[in-house]
C-alpha cells in the first residue's frame, strides 16, 4: 500500500468520516483556509490513481468513496513507523511515547484495561 501525503490524508479522513462525498462536500469538511476546488479535485484523482478511492457518476458529477479501510491504512502506517524508527519493536515504541509524553501510571492502567477488554472480545 502506498503512503499518502498530508494533503491526501486530509482528504481521506473526510471520506472515511463521511463514507462518500462529492468534491464540494469534501471542501466543506476541511478546515479554513479552504483549498481551491481544483486542488481538491486533483488530490481526489491522485487518490483514485493510488487506488484509495473510487467513484460513481451522479448527474454531471462524481461521488467519491474510500476503497481502503481506515483501519488498514492506520495499521500499515503504524507498522512502517515501528519498523523505521523503532527497529520493529512495538515495546520500544510504547516505551518511547510513555517517556516522551509523561504518561502517568493511571493512564497506563487505563490503556492496559482497554487492551484487555479488546483481547477478550
Amino acid at each position: 500500500m502506498k503512503q499518502l501525503t498530508k494533503a491526501e490524508e486530509d482528504i481521506m479522513q473526510v471520506l472515511w468520516d463521511l463514507g462518500e462525498a462529492n468534491v464540494a462536500s469534501i471542501i466543506d469538511e476541511l478546515p479554513n483556509p479552504k483549498p481551491a476546488y481544483n486542488t481538491v479535485s486533483t488530490i481526489v484523482r491522485i487518490l483514485e490513481s493510488k487506488e484509495f478511492v473510487d467513484y460513481r457518476r451522479e448527474g454531471r458529477g462524481h461521488i467519491y468513496f474510500p476503497i481502503i479501510a481506515k483501519a488498514d491504512y492506520s495499521n500499515q502506517s503504524i507498522n512502517k513507523l515501528v519498523d523505521g524508527y523503532f527497529k520493529g519493536s512495538f515495546k520500544s515504541m510504547v516505551s518511547f511515547f510513555v517517556k516522551e509524553n509523561d504518561v502517568n501510571i493511571n493512564e497506563l492502567e487505563a490503556i492496559l484495561k482497554e487492551i484487555n477488554k479488546e483481547t477478550k472480545s
